[in-house]
């Protein structure tokens, strides 16, 4: 651990402290705004609390403690780099140390306590900084980076050592960064450069390091923000500030785990509202990864698919690797909206054009063919034996002369096109150099963006070093995936961004008359029985089956003639989960002396195999439809959530489903759809009818709104399957488990 100080640095009484620091006591200054958050009906907030970092970012003063002249000691670096970096953002730095007076020339004090200002920030170079918080909340000091390790990371014994860190700054104004973090906010930005920036967030700070050095190519940073092990402000947090600046471009994050689901949900709505792109490599895809991850920071790294379907759901953009990332933040911060969502290769070469047109087409991109009118045009300057439908071939010589940029200005009129992607595969000048200042000419002129892709392994051509990089119109890629991935993206952004509309803004925030009904019917701790589950859904308006509930042969006969024939039969217990594979389902019964044998049988057999049962279910035989699962479950970092996909034994063997996590509308119940592979079911398929989608998404609406209402009673709802009839004619739960909490 960092410092010598342990122990040192409090030594006065809590009232002595909070007079010696300079100031009256008074009310703390949290750093963000003190107002009432407006709550969901399950008593979640629906709006992020956005701290005000801009004192941690641009403090007016520091303070240093554990400060350090001695050389060879890591603290001597780290209080040189921070006294610099305090210089280049204009502030005043107070070192604090118990048995120096100076360090670096800068007066030095015993104490917190002796700081001669209350300070914007303080960092804490100490191995036990659980005392010196303690002292910082009560000055006041608005924030906190505690560098040292030995946490959440640890184990539990570190864990409730965060937590007392947490516990100490909650409600004090002090807002702590950390620990287990390090310098990276303190870095040396460039200020030289231009345009929108990207500002970066990583919880491994040597993970953001690829990103910080895209200022050596002319890709402008405005801030870095090594959360760490979060025991304070979180990837959330900082999200949300830089949604709100107005340098920022992109925020491009690096996470391994989250804090708090809701608290990342709102900050990326945050975003979506103001339609800030935020891209994010999320460790975890597999359990390695997620173990790997935990014994890292300490966080969860939660359910994949969960995170996935979320940062889907409120347009957070996830990508895998880091150089995935940087390029794709790149072009998102730099390019403006798109025009249109054509995309034009334009290469010197046949094979590369199509090599490029391939990958592109496969990730879904859309490469429009060119007009007559605008192949004739090309046709101007390029011969008439090479293809300009798009990709379009110029064969190589028109890039040498004036015909060059006539090309490019064509390609980037046509309202069709609103990408012109270049692929250089490799350098040949001086054709190469004529065409790569071409491209960065005309991007300069048009409000298209132009990206070029640059082959070469070498890269140190001065085509690609200076007149590419040099641009900040142009984004430069050096593969063609990562190219394609970031295109995808940039129209992918945009085209959520146009039509987003916040859920939270309509979540519900009071009960439905549904809740009351349907909370006296949970069992703590119970599984309820499939006759008291679709009582649940009754409540809520979902349709089941007529059906009754009966206790004898007779009382059987009767049902069936109320219900009316053909009838299904079913035991009816807490503990019958598969029903079908124990023998306890009976179908299309069309007569008394057959209902009355059948609950002879499913009897005999629940007593056979000891099953309790509260009856036996005489329920209407419902029609041909295609057979869905809704659901709804409880994920450790997002809380409820909702699953539709293809059902009866088919959601097992396929896995074919989507997750949505509430609150969503209408718009997002009809996308979890589509995102079935068997969605083309509900279309109709060899002949059958189309199947009633108006009333599918209404059912998984209704399951939402159960998940809000009774999330803190109901640990999980199955409703399999759920019948879905010929349009117009609705759908219909034929079963269900529901387990309370």
């Amino acid at each position: 651990m960092l410092g010598s100080t342990r122990g040192t640095l409090t030594t006065t009484s809590r009232p002595a402290r909070v007079a010696a620091c300079g100031q009256q006591p008074g009310p703390a200054v949290h750093g963000m705004a003190d107002t009432a958050r407006e709550l969901d009906v399950s008593g979640r907030p629906l709006q992020p609390d956005v701290p005000d970092l801009d004192r941690f970012f641009r403090p007016e003063s520091v303070a240093v403690i554990g400060a350090s002249e001695t050389e060879g000691r890591a603290n001597t670096g780290i209080t040189r780099q921070l006294i610099a970096w305090a210089e280049r953002v204009g502030a005043r730095v107070h070192p604090v140390h118990p048995t120096r007076t100076t360090v670096f020339g800068l007066p030095c004090h015993p104490s917190v306590h002796d700081l001669p200002e209350r300070v914007d920030l303080a960092v804490l170079l100490v191995g036990d900084p659980a005392p010196v918080v303690q002292e910082l909340a009560d000055c006041k000091v608005r924030f906190a980076v505690v560098f040292a390790s030995g946490f959440a990371e640890t184990g539990a014994e570190g864990a409730t050592a965060q937590e007392h860190l947490a516990e100490a700054v909650r409600d004090t104004g002090l807002r702590l960064l950390g620990p287990n973090t390090n310098l990276n906010a303190f870095e040396r930005f460039r200020e030289d450069l231009d345009g929108p920036a990207i500002a970066l967030i990583t919880q491994s700070g040597h993970q953001g390091r690829p990103l910080f050095s895209l200022q050596e190519l002319g890709i402008r940073l405005s801030h870095w923000a090594p959360t760490g092990n979060e025991a304070d402000l979180e990837c959330a947090d900082f999200i949300s500030y830089f949604a709100g600046r107005p340098e920022v471009g992109a925020i491009a994050a690096y996470v391994e785990g989250l804090k708090d689901g809701r608290s990342f949900l709102l900050a990326a709505d945050r975003a979506a509202r103001r339609k800030v792109p935020v891209v994010a490599v999320k460790v975890g895809r597999t359990e390695t990864g997620a173990r790997t991850a935990a014994t890292h920071t300490g966080k969860l790294t939660g359910a994949d698919t969960v995170v996935d379907a979320a940062m889907r759901q409120f347009g957070v953009i996830r990508v895998d690797g880091l150089d995935e990332l940087q390029d794709t933040a790149t072009l998102l911060a730099r390019a403006r909206p798109p025009q249109a969502a054509g995309v034009a290769v334009y290469s010197i070469s046949g094979g590369t054009g199509a090599h490029f047109a391939d990958l592109a087409a496969a990730a879904g991109l859309q490469l429009p063919v060119l007009s007559p009118a605008k192949q004739s045009e090309l046709h101007q300057w390029i011969p008439d034996y090479l293809n300009v439908s798009n990709p379009v071939d110029n064969g190589g010589h028109p890039v040498g002369d004036w015909r060059g940029r006539k090309i490019i200005d064509a390609l980037l009129d046509d309202p069709a096109v609103g990408v012109l992607v270049c692929p250089i595969t490799g350098p040949f000048p001086p054709l190469s150099d004529r065409l790569a200042q071409d491209l960065v000419d005309a991007a300069e002129e048009t409000d298209k963006p132009v990206c070029v892709v640059w082959g070469s392994p070498v890269g140190t051509e001065d085509a690609y070093r200076t007149t590419l990089l040099g641009s900040s119109r142009v984004t430069t890629f050096r593969t063609f995936s990562n190219c394609v991935t970031a295109i995808r993206a940039y129209l992918d952004h945009h085209r959520f961004a146009t039509g987003y509309r916040s859920p939270f803004d309509t979540a519900p925030r009071t009960p439905s008359p549904s809740a009351h009904k349907a909370r006296a019917l949970l069992r703590p701790g119970e599984q309820l029985s499939e006759h008291a589950a679709k009582q649940l859904l009754r409540a809520y308006g979902i349709r089941v089956p007529r059906e009754q509930l009966v206790t004898s042969a007779a009382a059987a006969v009767r049902a069936a003639g109320l219900v009316g024939y053909p009838v299904v039969m079913k035991a009816s217990g807490p503990q019958l989960a598969h029903k079908t594979e124990l023998g306890l389902v009976r179908i299309g019964l069309t007569s008394a002396s057959q209902v009355r044998d059948a609950y002879r049988e499913l009897t005999d057999i629940a007593r056979c195999e000891q099953l309790p049962l509260d009856g036996i279910l005489v329920c209407q035989l419902i029609g041909r439809g295609v057979e869905m699962a809704v659901g709804m479950a409880h994920d450790r970092l997002f809380g409820p959530t909702v699953t539709v996909g293809l059902g009866g034994v088919l959601v097992e063997v396929m896995g074919d489903t989507a997750v949505g996590v509430p609150p969503f509308g209408e718009d997002h119940a009809r996308s979890m759809l589509g995102e079935l592979r068997g969605r083309a079911l509900l279309d109709g398929v060899r002949g059958a009818p189309p199947a009633d989608v108006d009333a599918l998404v209404e059912t998984i609406l209704r399951v939402q709104r159960m998940a809000l209402e009774l999330g803190d009673g109901l640990a999980e709802l199955d409703v399999n399957p759920l019948v879905v009839l010929e349009r117009g004619q609705g759908a219909v739960a034929l079963d269900a488990l529901a387990f309370c909490r």
